[in-house]
This record gives structure tokens, C-alpha cells and sequence, in this order.
């Protein structure tokens, strides 16, 4: 699968979280519940200072790699951070950045199998993905996987 190196700058996001697992019978529930949330509890429309109409899912504060818990987040990208008690920091670094199109769901399942194979030297320390718009059955998203340095 190809992907190319880039390095960003920090970005903040503000959303709603929850802890999951890989490997908990759960964890596709829990994903799903947030990003319906997120759209049909006005979440989305309530964010202040966004810096465009994208929508990211963000996993940070791994307990240790792909198999430990961490917290995932539906969000947008804020100017600056907030005082929201969900707002995380997407850190300034290098990362791998693959893009795929299609079908939300299955494109971006596709797109972490192969992540998952891969031998990255990721950080672990924030991954996230930037969807570039709101055509569920086709859309352009960005998956940025955090390297170490």
C-alpha cells in the first residue's frame, strides 16, 4: 500500500472520546456509537472555532501499541487549544499518510488492515484520520499514522 512521509504541525481537536480495545468484542460498537453521536446530537454543530468542515477520528493515549486500550475521538480541528474537557493534541512530527476513497466504513477498514501488516515504525503516541467530506458511500479520506522520529 502506498503511503508518503509528511510532518505536520500540531493540531487541536474537540469532540467526544471513550476507551476501547482491539480486541474487545465491543470496540466496532463503541466506534460507531461515537460517530453517530457525534452527527446526531448536534455535536458537530456545536463546536466552536472550527478551521474547516472536516471530520477526524483520532486514537491517542495507547496504553502500550495496536493491542492495549486507547481512546478514540470523533472531532474537528480547532484553531487553538480549548478548555473543553474533550479536546486532545494532535503533536507536530512525521507521519505516514495514506489516502483512500470510497465507502466510509469498509475503505477505512481496508486501509488499517494493511496498516496493521505493515512494519512501520510507528510512535503510538496519535494516530488519526481527515475526512475530507461528507459523501458516505464516496468519500476521500486521509489516515496519518504517528512515526517515531
Amino acid at each position: 500500500m502506498k503511503y508518503e512521509i509528511v510532518n505536520l504541525e500540531e493540531k487541536f481537536v474537540v469532540g467526544i472520546s471513550a476507551r476501547t480495545n482491539n480486541n474487545s468484542a465491543d470496540m466496532s460498537n463503541i466506534i460507531t456509537g461515537l460517530w453517530t453521536s457525534f452527527f446526531k446530537d448536534g455535536i458537530y454543530q456545536s463546536i466552536q472555532n472550527k478551521v474547516n468542515h472536516k471530520t477526524l477520528g483520532v486514537y491517542t493515549e495507547y496504553e502500550n501499541n495496536e493491542n492495549g486500550d486507547y481512546t478514540v475521538m470523533v472531532g474537528c480541528e480547532v484553531g487553538s487549544e480549548s478548555k473543553e474537557p474533550t479536546c486532545v493534541k494532535i503533536p507536530a512530527g512525521k507521519y505516514a499518510k495514506f489516502i483512500t476513497r470510497g465507502d466510509v466504513h469498509l475503505a477505512v477498514a481496508e486501509v488499517w488492515q494493511e496498516v496493521w501488516k505493515m512494519n512501520l515504525n510507528r510512535s503510538f503516541v496519535c494516530d488519526f484520520e481527515e475526512y475530507q467530506n461528507e459523501d458516505v458511500k464516496n468519500t476521500e479520506i486521509h489516515i496519518y499514522i504517528g512515526l517515531k522520529e
